[in-house]
This record gives C-alpha cells, structure tokens and sequence, in this order.
C-alpha cells in the first residue's frame, strides 16, 4: 500500500482533526530538546483513549509502521525523535486527572497530564508530588514514567519510580495490561510496571498511571554555599547531611551562574565570587533546625570548605535561589550544549569529576565547559557550549569523538551513562558501557516478548543490528 492509502486507514482510527500531515506539525511534533537529529516522521496522531491507541498499535503492526510516543518533548536523549518515517503518537488529549484517593495519597492521570499540573492538583488537596525539575511545566507524566525522570528532589525523594503505584499499558502487541493495581504490597512474581518505567516507550505505552503523593514539606529553606573547589562541596554535603534531613542538595560552577546572572532576571545570591556553589534544601519546622543549619554552616566556613553563604529568609527569596539553579539548563540552551548526563556513587564523585573535566578540557581547550548537577545522589551535568562561529553539524561532530573517553571512566567507576535522560538515540552506542552483554541481551529479549515486530519507538537503546 502507499502512504496515503495507509493514512487514509489510520485517520479512521481517531477523532476528526487528530492526524497531521503539515510540514510545520512534522517538525515539532517529530523532535525533543536535543536538537541533534533532524525529525522525518510520517505522520502525527493524537489517540484520546486507550481503544484509540490499540487501534493504531494494530494498525501499525498490519503494516509494519513504526511509532514514537510524545509527550512534553523535552527530552535531551533523542528518545521522542521520528527521524525515519515513523508515526508519532502525541499524547497531549490524554491529558486528564481521572481519579483521586485521599485515603491512599495516589491520583489517577492519563500520560499527557503535564508534571506541575499534578503537583498544582496535589498542593490543592493538601499533598504533594515530589518529583521536579526545570521543564515541569511542559514535561508530561507519560514522558517522565518513560525516562524514569530524577530531578532535583531524588536525594530525598527517589526517581519517578518510587512515585508508580500502578500502570495501565498498551503493549507492541495491542495489548492492555493493568500492572500492579496500585497495591503497596504485591509478592506475586514478576514486576512489569518496573520493566516500562524508564523502557522509553519501547516495549508499550502508558495510557493510564496511577501514581503516590505524600505530605507537603513544611517551611522549606534553601541556602547557597559558595566553595573554594570542587572537593570542598563533598565534606560539606556530609556536614549537613549528618545534621539536618535535606530535600536536595545541588552543585553548580562559577561559570553556570554567570549564564544565568547574565540574564537578569534573578540577583547574586552575595558578593563574594567562588568557582563552585552547593544549594541545599531542607525542612526549618522550628528554630532548632534553623539554629543547627547555620551552625553547620558556621563549622563548614571554619573548615575552609566554605567561602561565603547565604540562607532563604521568605518564600520570594528561597524562590530566587532555586532559579540560580533552575535556569541553566535554559540558559545554556542558547549556545545549543553538548549534553553528558553520567553518574557515580556519591563518595566516587570527586575524583571522577577530576578525571572527567581534565579529559575534556585537555581534548577541547578553547570550548567553554559548564558543570552542573545533583551532587546528592552522585548525577552530573556535563555541557560543553557551542561556539557562536561553528556549525552544530560541526560541533556534534567533533564533541562525540569525547564520549568513548568519559565512558570508559564512566565504566571504569561502575558509573552509569545516563543519570536521568535516558538513553534514546544520542546514548544507544555507548550503552556497552553501563551493562554487560549479557544484561542487554536480556534487554532486547524482553523487548521482543512485548514488541515482537519492533513498532515501538526503535532505534531507541538499542543500536540498530
């Protein structure tokens, strides 16, 4: 059959007006964030139900059409990308709260309800969704369940998850699985809500995720640290950590701030420069926590660890704290950042930075390298800026020569090549590095229990055979 005869059967399948074909629907809805691979999709379908999507599930298999799921499309992996003529199926009409339990904390969403419309729905009934980060205003639920997303609340709070009570699912197959009907305790063998966390979309897509909320967090306080070294930030995690219970703890350079005080729109957190920067979180429910938080802080000055500080005094202020923080990724955007998103263990982190950072700023002396991350549970952010001068095309080029480098560090420390963004497209040929050929040959074999004609979002973790 040709294209348009196949469309034609498809269009049936879904709502008037929810398949596009117009250059300009192609182009945005065929990419994510990571700018790295130019979308070619076929098609964009907008299903408003589960019926809906196992009809294009079956529909796709009969005529062997590749689908890539689409959420917020702010993924930094190439994960949502159709670059080979494939259908994309946007979830952005499935975007409902079906169901609330006060009792049990959990809500019921369909996957394109966006990331802070849930947290906005569980501030509104006294609770609270813990998982966030700077795109929680467009990222979809949907999407974050496909990349497992961390952010920066996983040192108190976990991964995406920790937060999954229960899945419903629509298998390569067309098939509607309910995974775990949203009990705490389950012993009955396998667990295949864990298997589609973090499978990006290649073993089935969410239609429906039930998912946990939890006490809302009292009086939150943030305070930036500015150290004299990287190494000083190590100790002075554990001096908080020893004392207080923190709700994040994060890292960024000097060179990271200066990106985003150079926009305007937030103030130095005080005078004193400083080459790197700690913020830390944590719950002030009383005047004895605030008390040992700046006594904490008071030891750490006197170590030496830290240079100068300060600590929110109102919830204006410990908003513009977490801008400094929040608004790199943004900020960077402009320059159109290589991105490594690697893990260690936390007590590896220094030495593995050390490593990393000497390995690139040998290989790229005259690239300017921004260093930011999640220091609390072991996730860095390596972004090397484009120069306005060089062609992306160019630039890509010449920074992937850097990946077999970092990685083999990245092995060489049980490390992991993908932190929070998945592995998509960008990660697929360097995931060698993370597992074993064993693990990614049982990868790829539950792969084709669900997905037996590889319809979904191939191309994906897995490099093409």
């Amino acid at each position: 059959m040709t294209h348009a005869a196949v469309l034609d059967e498809l269009v049936t399948l879904v709502d008037p007006g929810k398949l596009l074909t117009d250059p300009a629907s192609l182009d945005a809805y065929g990419k994510d964030w990571t700018r790295q691979f130019p979308p070619a999709p076929l098609a964009i379908v907008f299903p408003k139900s589960a019926e809906q999507l196992q009809a294009i599930v079956l529909w796709a298999n009969r005529h062997r059409v590749a689908l890539v799921p689409s959420g917020g499309r702010t993924g930094l992996s190439a994960g949502a990308v159709a670059a080979n003529g494939e259908v994309v199926v946007s979830f952005d009409y499935m975007n409902r709260i079906l169901d609330f339990n006060a009792f049990d904390r959990t809500v019921v969403c369909e996957p394109g309800v966006v990331t802070r419309q849930l947290q906005a729905f569980a501030e509104e009934h006294g609770l609270y969704y813990p998982v966030d980060f700077a795109s929680s205003g467009s990222s979809q639920i949907g999407g974050n369940i496909g990349t497992n997303a961390g952010g920066i609340k996983v040192i108190r709070y976990g991964m995406t998850r920790n937060w999954v009570a229960g899945l419903k699912v629509v298998t390569g197959k067309g098939e509607l699985l309910e995974l775990n009907k949203n009990l705490i305790k389950n012993a009955t063998g396998y667990d295949l809500r864990q298997l589609f966390i973090g499978a990006e979309g290649t073993l089935g897509f969410v239609v429906e995720a039930t998912m946990r909320l939890d006490r809302t967090p009292r009086n939150l306080t943030a305070m930036v640290l500015g150290t004299p070294d990287f190494d000083s930030i190590m100790p002075v995690l554990h001096a908080f950590q020893g004392k207080l219970d923190l709700t994040a703890f994060e890292f960024f350079s000097d060179k990271a701030l200066a990106k985003v005080l150079a926009r305007g729109d937030v103030p130095a957190p005080f005078a004193t420069d400083c080459p790197f920067y700690a913020l830390l979180e944590f719950e002030a429910v009383n005047e004895e926590v605030a008390d040992t938080a700046l006594a904490t802080f008071e030891q750490c000055v006197e170590e030496g660890w830290v240079l100068d500080g300060v600590m929110s005094q109102s919830e204006t202020q410990l908003r513009n704290l977490w801008k400094l923080r929040e608004y790199i990724s943004e900020t960077i955007s402009h320059w159109t950042p290589y991105k490594n998103d690697i893990s260690v263990t936390v007590s590896k982190v220094p030495a593995f930075l050390r490593e990393i950072d000497a390995i690139v700023g040998e290989h790229y002396p005259h690239f300017e390298v921004v260093w930011y991350g999640h220091i609390g549970d072991g996730n860095l952010h390596l972004n090397i800026l484009k120069p306005d001068d060089l062609d992306k095309e160019t630039f890509f080029a010449t920074c992937a020569k850097v990946n077999q480098w970092v990685f083999q560090i990245v092995q060489r420390y049980d490390g992991s090549i993908s932190a929070e963004h998945g592995v998509g497209m960008t990660k697929r040929d360097y995931l060698g590095y993370s597992r074993s050929p064993e693990e990614i040959a049982c990868m790829k074999a539950i792969k084709a229990v669900f997905d037996p004609n590889g319809i979904m979002n191939p191309g994906k973790i897995f490099a093409p055979d």
